[in-house]
């Protein structure tokens, strides 16, 4: 998966003959409470001011969007974010680094779903920015993009009945895709922190390498399920991380929609 990507990107050889430049990263983030009564979503950021822990550590960035219409959204991603701060400062960078993503988003659904008991969950992306590559982990609907030169990228998959029938009906010979579009369900998330048994957790098993002027976006569904990708790609073409997220924010609240989710985007601009 991770290597048909870098095919797609574009991405050029590496050449040991050359010192390797580290990227830098410039951030910011942008968050609303849309039309809905409270704020379920939460982020977090890790060394975003620390230059030597971002070199030994990488730069940590994490979106939970806490599902509405179940039992407090808000308790399941605040302690999906703990969980996962912990968890990460674990970290053992000697060893492979995807897996240990895995651990904390299993850890993460156990301490949800201790805590609801089912009744209640959260989405969630990890990425870790480390030695000038991406790694992620996501569970959920959430969105993780990457802005790559005049294009988008989606990143990862979501986790919901209309991805889950498009597999089943590949699988049975079938290529139809209004099986699943024709689902009353389609929706309806099937993978989340806080489900009883988390088998399946999205990512690459090898990191993407990150080039000068990339652009990341880690969001919640109140973003990108909102926005065309044509919008987004004008709103992460400006210069800086705050014009982006300014940009976002003004399409979002233009689109005016009575029933607008809470909304959270995280924007790392990556640059020598």
């Amino acid at each position: 998966m991770a290597q048909d990507l870098i095919k797609t990107l574009d991405i050029p050889p590496s050449s040991s003959d050359k010192p390797k430049r580290l990227i830098s990263y410039r951030v910011a983030n942008l968050q609303g409470i849309g039309m809905r009564q409270r704020q379920e979503d939460a982020f977090s950021f890790a060394n975003v001011l620390d230059v030597v822990a971002m070199k030994n550590k990488g730069l940590l960035a994490v979106v939970c969007d806490g599902m509405g219409g179940m039992k407090d959204g808000r308790l399941a991603s605040d302690n999906a974010i703990e969980v996962i701060r912990a968890a990460y400062n674990e970290f053992d960078f000697e060893r492979d680094i995807f897996p240990q993503l895995q651990g904390a988003m299993i850890r993460a659904n156990e301490r949800v779903y201790s805590l609801l008991e089912g009744e209640g969950g959260s989405t969630a992306i990890i990425c870790l920015f480390y030695n000038s590559s991406l790694y992620f982990a996501s569970v959920g609907d959430s969105y993780l993009i990457i802005k790559r030169g005049h294009r988008l990228y989606h990143l990862n998959k979501k986790h919901n009945v209309l991805h889950s029938v498009y597999a089943q009906t590949i699988r049975n010979g079938s290529f139809d895709p209004s099986i699943a579009r024709s689902d009353d369900e389609k929706d309806a998330v099937t993978q989340y922190l806080g489900i009883d048994e988390l088998t399946d957790i999205d990512g690459f098993v090898r990191p993407l390498p990150l080039l000068d002027g990339d652009v990341v976006m880690a969001c919640s569904d109140g973003v990108a399920g909102v926005l065309s990708d044509e919008v987004m790609l004008q709103c992460l073409s400006n210069e800086s991380p705050e014009q982006m997220t300014a940009d976002l924010e003004q399409n979002i609240l233009a689109a005016t929609l009575p029933y607008q989710d809470n909304y959270t985007a995280l924007i790392i601009k990556c640059e020598y």
